[in-house]
């Protein structure tokens, strides 16, 4: 996918991705140490995860096609995004597994069987650090791609 409508899919793509993935990190973290949270939003924020998975890969992608058109010169701050950018997936695919993991666990204990405090723990950081990582992933290639679309317009605005 290069266009949406005429404008480059990848500039529409990112939104989903700058507002769904801090989204679901957030609300993994709160499923996480809030049970009574995690009973009714478990399956809501492991959907979420999973469209983030699934539309990561397109926005880089769409980001590539996008870098490679004539009228984008290249240039350090645009490499740095596109470097960060490739990142994300895995990170978003490491927070899709834990919140699957934590997803088993709500099963476990919502059939009344009892779960290990060490493995419920264990699941709990797992989550709580796949969530931070994108968050702050999401962060540094937000911010990049903001500076390399953005730099030379703030420049001739000094």
């Amino acid at each position: 996918m290069s266009t949406v409508n005429g404008l480059p899919a990848h500039i529409l793509l990112n939104h989903f991705i700058v507002v769904l993935g801090p989204l679901t990190a957030i609300l993994a973290i709160i499923c996480t140490v809030w049970p009574a949270v995690r009973r009714r939003l478990i399956w809501l924020v492991l959907l979420l995860a999973v469209i983030t998975l699934v539309l990561t890969p397109l926005t880089a992608n769409a980001g590539e096609w996008l870098s490679g058109r004539p009228a984008i010169s290249p240039s350090p701050v645009l490499t740095t995004h596109e470097e960060l950018g490739e990142t994300l997936v895995y990170l978003v695919a490491a927070q899709v597994a834990a919140i699957t993991l934590l997803a088993a666990v709500h099963i476990r204990q919502a059939r009344g069987h009892s779960v290990k405090f060490s493995l419920h723990a264990v699941v709990g950081v797992l989550v709580i650090a796949a969530a931070v990582a994108t968050l702050v992933q999401t962060y540094r290639i937000g911010d990049s791609g903001a500076r390399a679309a953005w730099q030379n317009v703030a420049a001739a605005a000094r």
